[in-house]
């Protein structure tokens, strides 16, 4: 089964929330998910405190030596494997990208992210030259407006497309929904059907954003 690694060295560009809403969201479909956090800050170990959904595993302390083990134990046993990486190049990096199906690198429609996340793109052409191998890529932008297609998002999806990029359609809008997932655990569903949690935003419009991404990727797979 695949290995998703999300990638960036850039903070707050949506890593986290990328691999919550992949790994809620294929679970939600009926696979088996593992998810590995292997970021400092240990957001998904936050989420998973108030309650993961069924058919997600997150193993604890996976550090530089444990990484690859831990990946081929959960791929060998026919699981969805994603990876929230830290926000530095590092040997426990490297290692997650090597062992990658797909890696993906968050990034906001800003001149600096687009700067600082090309620094992960050539940490997987690094990879990629070591390996002697393909590692399928992709940017997907995050944060963005859902109201309007801003100037900067288009020339950016222009270039990086003109770069020979693969970009993921759709972006991942900016929702309270998705932050609010870090502070109620579970997935967007299970928030949508509870009387009981107050959100400040439209999770029905939330989970949409999120299962046609989680599609785009999912097609990026086969």
């Amino acid at each position: 089964m695949p290995v998703i690694v999300m990638a960036s060295p850039k903070g707050g560009v949506g890593k986290s929330t990328c691999a919550v809403l992949l790994a809620s969201e294929f679970a939600r479909m009926g696979a088996e998910v593992t998810v590995l956090d292997c970021d400092p800050n240990k957001s998904l170990t936050r989420w998973a405190t108030h309650g993961m959904p069924d058919g997600i595993t997150l193993p604890s302390d996976v550090g530089r030596a444990e990484v690859v083990p831990t990946i081929k134990a959960a791929d060998g046993d026919g699981r969805i494997v994603v990876v929230d990486l830290e926000g530095v190049a590092s040997q426990l990096v490297s290692r997650a990208i090597s062992q990658a199906d797909l890696v993906i690198v968050p990034m906001q429609a800003t001149a600096l992210d687009a700067e600082i996340g090309s620094e992960a793109l050539a940490l997987v052409r690094e990879e990629e030259e070591a390996l002697g191998r393909d590692i399928p890529h992709a940017v997907v932008l995050t944060k963005t407006s859902a109201a309007v297609r801003s100037r900067v998002q288009r020339d950016l999806e222009n270039q990086l497309e003109e770069a020979g990029i693969d970009v993921i359609r759709p972006p991942l809008v900016a929702r309270a929904a998705f932050s609010e997932l870090f502070a109620y655990g579970g997935d967007l569903t299970a928030m949508m059907n509870n009387p009981d949690i107050v959100t400040g935003g439209k999770v029905d419009k939330a989970l949409a954003n999120a299962t046609s991404f989680t599609e785009a990727v999912y097609e990026r797979l086969k």
